[in-house]
């Protein structure tokens, strides 16, 4: 099947770190995939540095450029991130004030870790004792290096991570198979909602859309059960890549097409499936958009644009968690009331309990909320009505 990838957009002039080192200005090229700022101001930092030393001025605002042993600079992160984690909580209120304190700290825990710098040379490479190979893991997360750069200590071990699950892949029961998630592109770790998919009953084997790819995993169960064609769109770079990765690895090039689109490729279908995130909250780094749905406005704009989409007994298959409704982000009565405005019926639902391990976490923060987490598949169309 053909592909419609975007045109490679062109890239920003680059933000420079400045310093001082042996009284000699330097900078170098800031990276960032989280959205962290380039820091303001920067000191040289090595093995003589104490955890209270840097937890201080990371407090402070002040980034320290690491010109030491690599893995002292590792030990150094996790101490910081003990004295970040002493701090004092909040006394819980209601889980909307949970949920946003949570969010807070978590944010602000973020910028202090990020203040631990690493240099990189051309080419991805870590000037320091007994540093690792990391050129693999950078150029899948920011491409080419031509020149220098700086980029933080916390951002690198999570692109570390990110290379490795991508090596790996995540066994997926559906398909008696892998799915190996890019950087950036959220991982298929909670297997019920594929589980959902791969149990529901199909109301058509013809053609199918999934819309909000991401690792194409949907899309390839869809074709494992027996679908004919799949049009898989999405509108993130990273993710059609990444899809198309694991489209061809699994054989299924003839089957899936994947398109960029925001939401729905041209056409109708006899069933569209969307699993968008399932938190309406801003995200605070580009990353976080898998995770948070500004407004509630993925999960809108498909329940706007379902029904002129469908075939006639068609169905639109939500997978969404309410997780949001135990926070108190989300009612019931307004997601019902979303539905009914857009021209649907609910044709059924279909509930499962989570099995991560947040789940039945009692020292987590949102607890409460998570342990009676449901993720559901709503059944959708434009007919006769189910049982909601």
């Amino acid at each position: 099947m053909p592909t419609s990838f975007p045109a490679t957009p062109m890239a920003p002039a680059p933000v420079l770190v400045h310093w001082i080192e042996n009284d000699l200005p330097c900078s170098a090229r800031w990276r960032s995939e989280s959205g962290m700022p380039s820091p303001k101001r920067v000191v040289i930092a090595d093995d003589r540095t104490t955890a209270d030393a840097a937890y201080r001025l990371a407090c402070e605002g002040t980034a320290m450029l690491w010109r030491g042993d690599f893995q002292n600079a590792r030990q150094l992160l996790q101490a910081m991130a003990r004295r970040c984690d002493r701090k004092d909580h909040k006394a819980a209120g209601s889980p909307l004030e949970a949920f946003n304190f949570h969010r807070q700290a978590q944010s602000q825990r973020a910028r202090t870790l990020a203040m631990l710098l690493m240099p990189f040379d051309s080419n991805h490479t870590l000037p320091l004792r007994r540093a690792p190979d990391v050129a693999a893991a950078c150029h899948e997360a920011y491409g080419n290096a031509d020149a220098p750069y700086v980029a933080s200590l916390r951002e690198l071990l999570g692109l570390i991570g990110a290379h490795e699950w991508r090596k790996a892949g995540v066994d997926i029961a559906a398909l008696g198979n892998r799915i190996h998630p890019h950087y950036g592109v959220f991982a298929p770790v909670r297997g019920e909602y594929v589980g959902l998919v791969a149990e529901m009953p199909l109301p058509s084997t013809t053609l199918a859309f999934d819309i909000g790819t991401g690792t194409g995993v949907l899309a390839a169960v869809l074709a494992q059960r027996g679908v004919r064609r799949v049009i898989a769109t999405d509108q993130d770079p990273r993710a059609l890549t990444c899809a198309q990765e694991n489209i061809t690895r699994l054989g299924m090039d003839a089957t899936i097409e994947l398109l960029c689109a925001d939401l729905f490729p041209p056409g109708r279908a006899g069933l569209i499936v969307c699993n968008p995130p399932w938190l309406p909250a801003r995200p605070s780094s580009p990353i976080e958009y898998a995770m948070y749905d500004p407004e509630s406005r993925m999960l809108r704009g498909f329940l706007d644009g379902l029904a002129a989409h469908l075939e006639e007994a068609g169905e639109g298959w939500l997978i969404l968690s309410d997780l949001a409704e135990h926070l108190g982000l989300r009612t019931r009565a307004e997601l019902l009331e979303w539905i009914s405005t857009a021209g649907l019926k609910v044709l059924g639902r279909k509930d499962v309990r989570p099995i991560h391990p947040r789940a039945s976490d009692a020292t987590d923060p949102l607890h409460a909320a998570r342990s009676a987490e449901l993720t559901s598949l709503w059944r959708l169309g434009t007919g006769q009505a189910g049982t909601e």
